[in-house]
């Protein structure tokens, strides 16, 4: 029996309409929840808590590196509104309202996005990426992370320069799939982001030091087949270890991954 199509899947105009509404959906909930957001910026605090950086431009499978290029101008304009904000005890970072809508109209360019599980072109794509950067950050501290999503279920393309384990990435859309995280310490952090010629940068800093480091390890990372198609599998590990000790005091599941590879198997 034939799938009915959703409303958003008639047209471009009823997808338009479905994002326009669960835009507002999400301006309303951001007006009454309560939630205190993070805005206010300052210089380096003095500890760091880690740091990271992401190549830019990657060569992925057969996309347009004319899109990488627009990547960087675009992470070129957003860089800006995240670098130095504070997340004081008891605020939550949301990557959206500190960057506001990434269109043609405040100069971004059409990148690489991703939609329905293949890789598609819109404008502001390559966002993904700085969530991505904040994420790995957030995972080396106490921050408690309360939106994240993922592009599930598939491996598009073949690693280049991999720096951290597969499913370790994040999906956003403008405004309603955002990648937010909560200072539940009493500790207030800072991030901090900026762009070399070939690299996004980020660091994490701290007005205190911390009595625990956070370890993320991949287990079991493997590549199955079955039937006729392969799938990548891992584990990703969260280990926090006592400083003054060395000794693991917690080791949590933070994502298991089974996705399907959409590039031809080696």
């Amino acid at each position: 029996m034939k799938r009915r199509k959703l409303f958003c899947e008639i047209s471009p105009l009823t997808y338009a309409i479905s994002m326009q509404k669960m835009r507002i959906i999400r301006h309303i909930k951001n007006i009454f929840s309560g939630t205190r957001f993070a805005k206010t910026k300052a210089d380096p605090l003095p500890i760091l808590v880690y740091k990271h950086t992401s190549l830019i431009r990657r060569k992925l499978g057969d996309i347009d590196m004319q899109l990488q290029e627009n990547k960087a101008a675009n992470l070129a304009l957003a860089a800006p509104k995240i670098n130095g904000v504070l997340v004081k005890p008891g605020q939550t970072f949301s990557f959206w309202k500190l960057v506001g809508p990434c269109n043609k109209r405040r100069g971004y360019k059409e990148g690489l996005t991703i939609s329905s599980g293949k890789p598609a072109r819109g404008v502001g794509g390559g966002m993904c990426q700085y969530t991505n950067l904040i994420h790995w950050l957030v995972l080396h501290s106490p921050l408690e992370i309360t939106e994240h999503h993922h592009h599930d279920g598939v491996d598009l393309f073949p690693d280049y320069g991999r720096k951290v384990p597969f499913g370790c990435g994040t999906s956003i859309v403008y405004n309603y799939l955002d990648y937010r995280f909560i200072n539940n310490t009493g500790t207030t952090f800072q991030v901090l982001t900026h762009l070399t010629e070939t690299h996004l940068c980020g660091e994490l800093r701290a007005c205190t030091p911390l009595p625990y480091s956070y370890h993320i390890l991949e287990e079991d990372a493997h590549f199955t087949k079955i039937d006729e198609h392969y799938y990548r599998k891992n584990t990703i590990v969260k280990q926090t270890i006592d400083k003054r000790t060395g000794q693991e005091l917690n080791r949590g599941i933070i994502k298991k991954s089974h996705a399907k590879v959409m590039y031809p198997y080696p």
